[in-house]
């Protein structure tokens, strides 16, 4: 499997403290991705089933986890990597929220599609489109459907919806800071200019 990224506590993705998982590989190559580096499954992003399961272990062992979030690139760009991902994570918690740029009207003619949707609670579907992005809570673009597919979810997401904003979250790695959350349209141009404010420059 191709696994980019795993953090936590990511808390502008859903409700609550959840694992966010960034897959790498995705073909729809929208225009102003906010993650475009995860277009290619690049060898450095491979992962065994066994590791991925004790990175997930090793969070869920010392914190509480309110669910997970998937996102990338595309989980379904990668059906078997989907599938595992699912796997490991689905017996800790059955609250996991996936985007993906297909709409749910083409995942549900796949039966191999079909399965995996059983395993989700949300899903947040549809490409993203720059002239779409409207602000709109949890979605990138105004385009895109908030799909509540596990009723014992309903409620809560119904509820968290109706008071939700998006914001910004920033986590430190090695090579400098990753950005979580729905960004405004032209946000490179907005982090560039406070980069410059604080004279510090990207390579």
């Amino acid at each position: 499997m191709y696994v980019a990224r795993i953090l936590y506590p990511v808390k502008v993705l859903g409700p609550g403290n959840r694992i966010g998982i960034w897959v790498s590989g995705c073909n729809h190559r929208c225009k102003g991705c906010s993650n475009p580096e995860l277009w290619k499954q690049e060898e450095r992003y491979k992962i065994t089933k066994e590791k991925f399961r004790e990175l997930v272990l090793s969070i869920s062992s010392k914190f509480k986890i309110d669910g997970f979030t998937l996102t990338g690139g595309d989980p379904f760009f990668d059906l078997e990597s989907l599938e595992q991902i699912l796997s490991v994570i689905y017996s800790l918690s059955d609250e996991i929220l996936v985007y993906t740029g297909y709409t749910i009207e083409k995942l549900q003619k796949d039966e191999k599609c079909s399965k995996i949707l059983s395993k989700i609670a949300v899903l947040i579907d549809g490409p993203y489109i720059e002239d779409k992005n409207e602000n709109v809570f949890l979605r990138g673009s105004s385009n895109q459907k908030i799909l509540i597919l596990n009723d014992k979810y309903r409620d809560k997401y119904e509820n968290y919806i109706s008071s939700g904003y998006n914001q910004i979250q920033n986590f430190v790695s090695k090579s400098g800071f990753i950005s979580v959350g729905i960004h405004n349209k032209g946000y490179e141009s907005t982090i560039d200019e406070s980069l410059n404010i604080h004279s510090i420059t990207t390579s």
